[in-house]
Order: C-alpha cells, then structure tokens, then sequence
C-alpha cells in the first residue's frame, strides 16, 4: 500500500510525497473512505478540473494542503485540540466556510470558495461530483512563492515600497474592521489571562525549560498592565480593539502588485479580537527574528502615517513581548509530536523566543 513520506521542515509544515504505487480513485462501495484514501485520490494530477503536471503536498497540524500548478487546496485534519475541534464532517465544512469568508477581508481574489470531495454509490471519489459529500476543501488561487514576504526576507529582498504598500493595505483593513464592543477592564483581563497561560505551559516540568526567564517576563509583563492601564483603557475607548487577521506571519503575505494576506486564524474568534498595534508589532516581531528588523519599522511607520494611529512606543514592546512569549509556547507545544522533530530544535526555538521577549521587555520599561 502506498504510503505518506514525512520529511523535516523548519516549523510545524511539513511536506509529504505519496510513493509508488498511485491510490486508485475509489473505495469501496458502501465504504467510508478513510483520509490515506481521500489525499491518495487527491495526489493524482487527474483529479483536478484544471491540468496540472504534479500535486505536492504540505502537511499542519491541522491541514493538508494539496498544490496544483495554480491552485491550492485546503483539507481540514480530523483532529480535536483544546482551542478547536474538527472531528466531524460537519465542522470541517463550517470551518471551511468561515476560512473563505473571513480571508476574503485581505485576499479577495485568492479564495475562491469550498467544494465537496464526494464519493458516489460505486465508491468513486470525486471532486464536485455526483454522490456524497465525504470531506470539504477550500479552494485557493496558488500565490508566487518568491513573493512571499518569508522567502523576501530571507534573501534580504524587501524593498521600503512595498512594504509601505502593504501597511496602507492593513490600515484600510482595520479600519473598515468591526469594533469589539467590550469593557476596558475585560480587555485586560483577557491580556492578563494569555499571559498567565503562556507562563504555565513554559514553566511546566514536561518541558524542560528553566523557569526563572519565563516567571520574570511574565512578571513584568503583568505589572506593566498594571501600571499602564490607562493605555490600555483608551485603546477600547478609541475604537482600537476589532476583529483582525489573527495571525500576521511574513508566511502570510504575499508582495503583489497589490499586496494579500492569507491564513487568517478562522477557528477561533477570540484569538481574533485584537488591537493592531499588537498584530502589526508581531509582523514587526518574525521580521525581526529574521533578521530584518528595519522592515518591522518601515512598517509601523507608514502605518502610523496611513492610519493616524501612533500608540506609545513602550505598548508595542510589550504587545511583542507577550507575542514572543506566546510563540516559546507554540515552540515547546511541538515537544507533545510523535517524535518526528528533534526535541532540541524546539526547545532552542523557544529560548530564542524568549530572549526577543525578554529584550522588548527591557525596551518596554518606562
């Protein structure tokens, strides 16, 4: 039987191959298709209304998704996880559903709906076609790789233009956003409960970190919210805090003519609920980690030119400090995998997290 070969990565994606030999397109009939056999189907190029050449395929924690020469295909992972749950059918179409709606914010012309994989009565599995509807994917235009602002980074090929394309892009965005209607103090009480989480995941024994760097950021970050709450306050009374992309990584944004950002967090509405300084600090934040720091402020610069919004210096650190902090904890999440990452290269990305948030604290401090 044909299997799926894991190769490393430098994050949570991983690629996949299918080997020799190629799935046949069916099942059995009266048979639910299992997921081996639904990407088996989905790897051949000839399931495909368009002619591709090849299928390639990357694997999350919670997709697959499956690249023809020009489009994208995105299937949900049967999993269920604390912060989401797609163990049904039914909740992989909804999810699928509000990925399209909501990404169409920043990418309207990449996501160009859902379709059904269906099975018919002969066990045929199709795309679109006559039977059952057995999974549901999104449908995505294939952005240029070399466009994308990681791979820009990385060749040290971003130019101050188009980044300044891309803030005005994100002013007009958060501008037309929805304004959370939500009390100061329940503002804070949700900045305030992230970081206590953050810190006992990091501090928890399964994961062999040292305590002392993670209790001390995590101090100050909490009196920092204590002493500036003012801050925080006027950001709700001034209409700052609306539902945003909820996961802006140089991963996610692509360099156009006009630029896009895709792979909003849709799963989760409260991770969503933000204010942009903190989404575009933690733009600033992964820009800087690659090295590219000036990028991080040719961006928060002509968004503040675009937007009129300038928050105090001190309250993008800190809003960097807890993103760095939360991204350790993502790091060492990655320890609890089937051991197909070294545990070291989890562990060194979470200290490094913590040094970038351990020095915007230090920068945070007023």
């Amino acid at each position: 039987m044909a299997h799926i070969a894991r190769l490393k990565s430098t994050d949570d994606k991983k690629k996949a191959v299918i080997a020799s030999p190629p799935f046949h397109a069916s099942t059995l009939p009266g048979s639910v298709p299992t997921l081996e056999a639904k990407l088996g189907f989905l790897m051949q190029p000839g399931a495909y209304p368009e002619t591709t050449t090849k299928v390639d395929a990357v694997e999350t924690h919670m997709s697959w998704v499956l690249l023809t020469d020009t489009h994208a295909y995105k299937l949900k992972q049967p999993v269920r996880y604390a912060y989401l749950d797609f163990s049904t059918i039914d909740a992989r179409r909804l999810d699928c559903e509000r990925e399209v709606r909501l990404n169409r914010r920043l990418a309207p012309d990449v996501y160009h709906g859902v379709i059904p994989l269906t099975c018919d009565a002969e066990g045929r599995l199709s795309l679109g076609g006559e039977g059952e509807a057995v999974e549901w994917r999104v449908q995505m235009l294939r952005l240029p790789a070399d466009r994308r602002l990681d791979h820009l980074l990385r060749n040290a090929a971003v130019g101050q233009a188009e980044i300044e394309r891309l803030a005005r892009r994100l002013a007009r965005f958060y501008a037309t956003a929805g304004v959370e209607a939500l009390a100061p103090d329940m503002y804070r009480q949700s900045l305030a409960g992230r970081i206590e989480d953050n810190l006992r995941e990091l501090a928890s024994l399964e994961f062999g970190l040292d305590p002392e760097r993670p209790e001390r950021i995590a101090r100050f970050q909490l009196a920092f919210l204590r002493r500036h709450a003012d801050w925080f306050d006027r950001r709700v009374s001034e209409g700052r805090i609306v539902e945003g992309h909820g996961d802006l990584r140089p991963e996610h944004v692509c360099l156009l003519d006009e630029p896009v950002v895709i792979d909003c967090l849709e799963f989760n509405r409260e991770f969503r609920i933000l204010d942009p300084a903190d989404e575009l600090g933690y733009l600033a934040l992964e820009c800087e980690r690659q090295h590219a720091p000036q990028v991080g402020r040719w961006l928060l610069q002509a968004y503040g030119e675009a937007s009129g919004d300038v928050p105090p210096e001190a309250l993008l650190h800190f809003y960097q400090s807890c993103r760095a902090t939360m991204r350790a904890k993502l790091a060492v999440w990655h320890l609890r995998d089937d051991g197909r990452h070294p545990p070291g290269t989890w562990r060194a990305t979470a200290e490094a997290y913590l040094e970038l948030a351990q020095r915007h604290a230090d920068a945070a401090r007023v």
